[in-house]
Protein backbone atom coordinates (compact mmCIF):
# COMPACT_ATOMS: atom_id res chain seq x y z
CA UNK A 1 0.00 0.00 0.00
CA UNK A 2 1.22 3.39 -0.87
CA UNK A 3 2.02 6.35 2.38
CA UNK A 4 -0.03 8.79 2.74
CA UNK A 5 2.17 11.37 0.96
CA UNK A 6 2.19 9.27 -2.49
CA UNK A 7 -1.46 9.13 -2.27
CA UNK A 8 -2.07 12.90 -1.76
CA UNK A 9 0.38 13.72 -4.48
CA UNK A 10 -1.63 11.35 -6.28
CA UNK A 11 -5.02 12.61 -5.74
CA UNK A 12 -3.79 16.44 -5.95
CA UNK A 13 -2.64 15.41 -9.70
CA UNK A 14 -6.13 13.79 -10.43
CA UNK A 15 -7.52 16.50 -9.00
CA UNK A 16 -5.53 19.06 -11.23
CA UNK A 17 -6.72 16.71 -14.25
CA UNK A 18 -10.54 17.13 -13.45
CA UNK A 19 -9.66 20.86 -13.40
CA UNK A 20 -8.65 20.45 -16.99
CA UNK A 21 -11.93 17.96 -17.96
CA UNK A 22 -13.78 20.66 -16.67
CA UNK A 23 -12.16 23.68 -18.70
CA UNK A 24 -12.56 21.25 -21.93
CA UNK A 25 -15.99 20.08 -20.74
CA UNK A 26 -16.99 23.94 -20.71
CA UNK A 27 -15.17 24.81 -23.49
CA UNK A 28 -16.06 22.04 -25.96
CA UNK A 29 -20.11 22.23 -24.95
CA UNK A 30 -20.88 25.88 -24.42
CA UNK A 31 -23.77 27.58 -25.65
CA UNK A 32 -22.90 31.03 -27.68
CA UNK A 33 -23.96 33.75 -25.68
CA UNK A 34 -23.24 37.49 -25.10
CA UNK A 35 -21.53 39.46 -22.80
CA UNK A 36 -21.80 43.22 -23.90
CA UNK A 37 -23.71 44.32 -26.26
CA UNK A 38 -20.90 44.63 -29.49
CA UNK A 39 -20.68 40.88 -28.99
CA UNK A 40 -22.30 38.70 -32.04
CA UNK A 41 -23.84 35.08 -31.80
CA UNK A 42 -23.97 33.36 -35.03
CA UNK A 43 -27.29 32.40 -36.19
CA UNK A 44 -26.49 28.78 -37.90
CA UNK A 45 -24.82 26.16 -36.23
CA UNK A 46 -22.64 25.80 -40.15
CA UNK A 47 -21.05 28.90 -38.86
CA UNK A 48 -19.36 27.38 -35.16
CA UNK A 49 -16.24 26.71 -35.16
CA UNK A 50 -16.15 22.74 -35.49
CA UNK A 51 -14.06 22.24 -31.95
CA UNK A 52 -17.81 23.23 -30.22
CA UNK A 53 -20.41 21.55 -30.19
CA UNK A 54 -23.38 23.02 -28.41
CA UNK A 55 -25.28 20.98 -26.13
CA UNK A 56 -28.92 21.51 -24.68
CA UNK A 57 -28.93 23.92 -21.79
CA UNK A 58 -30.08 21.00 -19.24
CA UNK A 59 -27.93 18.45 -20.33
CA UNK A 60 -25.10 20.72 -20.50
CA UNK A 61 -25.98 22.24 -16.20
CA UNK A 62 -26.32 18.31 -15.37
CA UNK A 63 -23.21 17.93 -16.82
CA UNK A 64 -21.19 20.63 -14.66
CA UNK A 65 -23.60 19.53 -11.62
CA UNK A 66 -21.75 16.03 -12.00
CA UNK A 67 -18.35 17.45 -12.94
CA UNK A 68 -18.76 20.08 -9.44
CA UNK A 69 -19.42 16.79 -7.56
CA UNK A 70 -16.68 14.94 -8.67
CA UNK A 71 -14.01 17.46 -7.71
CA UNK A 72 -16.03 18.23 -4.20
CA UNK A 73 -15.45 14.81 -3.58
CA UNK A 74 -11.71 14.72 -4.91
CA UNK A 75 -11.39 17.80 -2.53
CA UNK A 76 -12.92 16.21 0.47
CA UNK A 77 -10.46 13.01 -0.19
CA UNK A 78 -7.70 15.19 -0.21
CA UNK A 79 -8.51 16.59 3.10
CA UNK A 80 -9.02 13.17 4.64
CA UNK A 81 -5.42 12.51 3.30
CA UNK A 82 -4.31 15.34 4.72
CA UNK A 83 -5.73 15.02 8.33
CA UNK A 84 -4.29 11.65 8.62
CA UNK A 85 -0.93 12.77 7.96
CA UNK A 86 1.21 12.69 11.32
CA UNK A 87 2.28 15.40 13.24
CA UNK A 88 -1.04 18.00 12.34
CA UNK A 89 -2.27 17.01 15.76
CA UNK A 90 0.66 16.79 17.57
CA UNK A 91 3.41 18.90 18.73
CA UNK A 92 6.57 18.51 18.61
CA UNK A 93 6.94 17.04 22.22
CA UNK A 94 4.13 15.07 21.81
CA UNK A 95 6.34 13.41 18.33
CA UNK A 96 9.43 13.41 20.18
CA UNK A 97 7.99 10.97 23.08
CA UNK A 98 6.16 8.85 20.03
CA UNK A 99 10.03 8.84 18.46
CA UNK A 100 11.59 7.94 21.89
CA UNK A 101 8.31 4.84 22.22
CA UNK A 102 9.49 3.32 19.23
CA UNK A 103 12.85 3.64 19.97
CA UNK A 104 12.43 1.46 23.22
CA UNK A 105 9.68 -0.82 21.00
CA UNK A 106 12.78 -1.26 18.38
CA UNK A 107 15.50 -2.10 21.09
CA UNK A 108 13.20 -4.94 22.54
CA UNK A 109 12.49 -5.92 19.54
CA UNK A 110 16.27 -6.30 18.54
CA UNK A 111 17.25 -8.08 22.08
CA UNK A 112 14.18 -10.38 20.90
CA UNK A 113 15.96 -10.70 17.97
CA UNK A 114 19.14 -11.56 19.06
CA UNK A 115 18.16 -14.17 21.66
CA UNK A 116 16.34 -16.16 18.36
CA UNK A 117 19.75 -15.80 16.46
CA UNK A 118 21.20 -17.34 19.53
CA UNK A 119 18.66 -19.61 20.34
CA UNK A 120 19.02 -21.09 16.51
CA UNK A 121 22.99 -21.51 16.52
CA UNK A 122 22.24 -23.31 19.34
CA UNK A 123 20.28 -25.78 18.02
CA UNK A 124 21.94 -26.00 15.14
CA UNK A 125 25.34 -26.69 17.20
CA UNK A 126 22.78 -29.85 18.97
CA UNK A 127 21.68 -31.29 15.39
CA UNK A 128 25.28 -31.10 14.08
CA UNK A 129 26.54 -33.00 17.20
CA UNK A 130 22.95 -35.69 16.58
CA UNK A 131 23.85 -35.65 12.74
CA UNK A 132 27.95 -36.36 12.98
CA UNK A 133 26.77 -38.97 16.31
CA UNK A 134 24.79 -41.20 13.41
CA UNK A 135 26.84 -44.15 12.52
CA UNK A 136 26.14 -45.24 8.53
CA UNK A 137 25.67 -49.07 8.65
Amino acid sequence: MEDRLTQLQDAVDQLANQFIACFYYIERHHDFETFGPNDKVPDKKAEQPDEVETLAAEEFQAGQIELARDLITKEQQIEYLISSLPGLDNSERDQEQSIRDLEEELKVAEAQRLEAVKEKEEVLLRLDQVLRGIRRY
